[in-house]
């Protein structure tokens, strides 16, 4: 089943399009606010994203901009009761995939929902940057400072998870999940070694490791180190 954010802070709107989609066989997690959707985007993830763009703490056009600059990938279906024209492009230029203008049919809903789900992940950026360093996930070439680097497959992919993902912090668990999925070469150490492979063909000797570890919690690819 496909898990769902539905964030929607008018309790008749998140309530009605709650119970349409669980009809509909997906999971949904309803948040009430743009901070909480920030926060829930940040720390899991979910196969699409609903947002109204006018919610509390933070409005739905900053909570797509601050995720997509952040490297999210989540496809994001735009909700807005305002029939300007504005609106419905700035949410666009935000980073999100799709907009429904309220008052909207259930069905139609649905239609742009699985139309959504339907789509490749990862379409958002064709290109990663970040810290000097390059990746394009649909050539397979990485680049350090311009200087064209060798990685491995499953280096790759975790340089592109992390890159996609920056600034948030992921146990060994999480990686294996989220990268090696059930592979049979999955195991906390070949997240490792996969890890110090990385770091002897990115890092600068003087510089800060590309991947940081945060003791007790995992990695991440911290974009503030210059």
């Amino acid at each position: 089943m496909s898990k769902i954010l539905l964030v929607e802070d008018d309790e008749l709107v998140l309530e009605a399009v709650a119970d349409t989609l669980e009809t509909n066989n997906f999971v949904v997690e309803k948040v009430r606010d743009g901070q909480e959707a920030a926060d829930r985007l940040k720390l899991y993830s979910y196969d699409l994203a609903i947002l109204d763009i006018g919610l509390p703490k933070i409005n739905g056009i900053d909570v797509c901009r601050n995720y997509r600059a952040a490297g999210g990938i989540t496809p994001i279906l735009m909700l807005t009761g305002k029939g300007d024209i504005e609106d419905r492009v700035q949410g666009l230029d935000s980073g999100a995939d799709d907009y429904l203008p309220k008052p909207f049919h259930m069905r139609e809903l649905i239609a742009r929902v699985r139309t959504l789900l339907r789509r490749p992940v990862g379409l958002v950026a064709d290109v990663l940057t970040v810290r000097g360093i390059t990746l394009n996930p649909s050539t397979g070439k990485a680049t350090r400072d311009g200087v064209e680097i060798d990685l491995l497959a499953k280096e790759l992919a975790l340089m592109e998870f992390l890159m996609r993902h920056r600034d948030q912090i992921f146990s060994v668990d999480d990686l294996l999940d989220k990268v090696w999925h059930s592979e049979s070469d999955s195991s906390e150490d070949a997240v490792r070694q996969c890890v110090t492979r990385v770091r002897k063909k990115l890092d600068i000797d003087g510089k800060p490791s590309i991947i940081t570890t945060v003791k007790g919690m995992g990695y991440k690819i911290d974009s503030s180190v210059t």
